[in-house]
């Protein structure tokens, strides 16, 4: 009779290190998305083809100076949105649907890793867009200025701004009803948030609500940085601050995993 020795199992059974979960699922989020025609069409192509033709191309009246010197904070900004929120409501919406989150929820995996490493992913995808852009805007005549530390702090609190809102919407509305609101979103903050017309170019009225708006606040502080050296933008950060703690509360509250 052959007998085994307790405790000699290989490989060994059991859950992987709570870190090295979230970190096997933040990489294979983040390869979903960058193989993903349609998240690359909102994430890489609209916002660069947008920065290269506004840039070159004398479509809007973006005031005094080079062009790309306004356009290019907004466009960081539309990168943040596109990928926190549109790209993050439409994906985590379908897996909802097609019950993908309910499994991954009954993994050793849990629920809060999942959303951790979901973030993870979405901060991966934001440093290759902005590096990417940047680029582009250097070759363009783009000369920035300011802190890099305010423009950090922006787009950290404009990715948790976003990210929240995009989980509230995936985790409340249906994956189809989630698809043709988060687009409609993007399109109509694309036009009245600031990124490539100023808002000063819509009437009284409509700036001041416009600028609450949590894209109108992180391309205007982008703006005021970058482009006007200005130093921290607290006004900028307090909007986009109250958005972060309201979207993820709520995101928190209402999601539904099925």
């Amino acid at each position: 009779m052959t007998t085994t020795t307790p405790g000699t199992y290989a490989p060994k059974p059991g859950a992987a290190p709570l870190g090295r979960m979230i970190a096997a699922q933040a990489a294979l989020e983040t390869k979903m998305l960058l193989r993903n025609g349609e998240q690359l069409l909102l994430t890489v192509v609209i916002p660069t083809l947008l920065l290269v033709l506004f840039s070159t191309v004398d479509i809007v009246d973006t005031g005094e100076g080079e062009a790309v010197d306004f356009l290019a904070p907004g466009i960081l900004a539309l990168a943040v949105m596109s990928t926190a929120f549109t790209g993050q409501a439409i994906a985590t919406g379908f897996e909802r649907r097609y019950g993908v989150l309910k499994r991954l929820a009954s993994s050793p995996l849990p629920r809060w890793g999942l959303m951790t490493a979901k973030t993870v992913s979405v901060l991966v995808t934001e440093v290759l867009q902005i590096v990417l852009l940047t680029v582009i805007a250097f070759a363009l005549g783009w000369s920035p200025q300011g802190s890099p530390l305010a423009v950090l702090l922006l787009l950290v609190l404009g990715t948790a701004a976003f990210s929240g809102l995009g989980l509230l919407m995936a985790g409340t509305l249906k994956a189809e009803a989630t698809l043709a609101a988060a687009n409609l979103v993007f399109l109509l903050l694309l036009v009245g948030g600031g990124v490539v017309v100023p808002l000063d170019k819509f009437p009284d009225a409509a700036q001041d609500v416009l600028g609450l708006l949590p894209i109108a606040a992180l391309s205007d502080g982008l703006r005021d940085v970058l482009q006007h050296g200005a130093g921290m933008p607290w006004g900028d950060l307090g909007i986009l601050a109250v958005w972060s703690v309201a979207g993820l509360a709520a995101a928190g509250a209402l999601f539904r995993w099925e």
